[in-house]
């Protein structure tokens, strides 16, 4: 599947740099060349539970049947950890299902992103259904690293495994599928940072294709 990548700072470095340290924050997060990336969301899992990152409700979700997502070791058994991924997913979730509405001002995205990455991702979203494109298929989730900084800041690199997730046409629903390469997979890098409500939205969002962590 050809998909939009977000491209990657100084050859990737700020994997590395997000996860060790905890300065430099801001809004960074880009968009870039391919496609569609992060797609998928398991239909499964239609709202955010308060019970996971604290009393703030979050907004209820529920994506095709024909998409799903498989969150692979999600859970550290860390709390606060945990904390933190329970919003990374939740942050695929909706952007993932702002592609399959066609709907760029979805406003549960400013729920999980903020500033420039919450315009970028409008953005992204904007281009993917301007190109006449959804999301079908299914994505794995995996190989999960957290680093918790302090009460209101974090990073998590994670992969994804692309190789049964596709392109779909919006008119005449086609699926374009394409074969599997060490493109199919896909190493991510985020900061997050907690906002008021306690929300853990990301802030800065990179990604590489074919990074040797997440390929088979």
């Amino acid at each position: 599947m050809k998909r939009r990548s977000l491209p990657v700072a100084a050859a990737f470095a700020a994997t590395t740099a997000l996860l060790l340290t905890a300065c430099g924050g801001g809004s960074d997060s880009s968009k870039g060349n391919d496609k569609i990336t992060g797609a998928g969301s398991d239909d499964t899992k239609t709202s955010a539970s308060p019970s996971a990152t604290g009393a703030t409700d979050r907004p209820r979700i529920t994506l095709p049947k024909d998409l799903s997502d498989r969150f692979e070791s999600w859970q550290t058994g860390d709390a606060a950890k945990d904390a933190v991924l329970a919003d990374v997913e939740r942050r695929v979730d909706t952007t993932n299902y702002a592609i399959t509405e066609g709907n760029a001002g979805l406003p549960a995205l400013g729920f999980y992103y903020s500033g420039t990455a919450l315009a970028d991702a409008r953005d992204w979203v904007t281009s993917i259904v301007k190109d006449g494109y959804s999301i079908t298929g299914v994505n794995r989730y995996y190989n999960a690293k957290v680093d918790v900084f302090d009460s209101a800041s974090a990073g998590v690199v994670y992969c994804e495994d692309q190789s049964k997730a596709f392109a779909k046409d919006r008119k005449s629903s086609k699926i374009l599928k394409t074969g599997v390469t060490d493109k199919s997979y896909v190493l991510y890098a985020t900061r997050l940072e907690k906002d008021k409500q306690g929300v853990w939205q990301t802030t800065k969002l990179t990604s590489q294709r074919g990074h040797k962590s997440c390929t088979p």
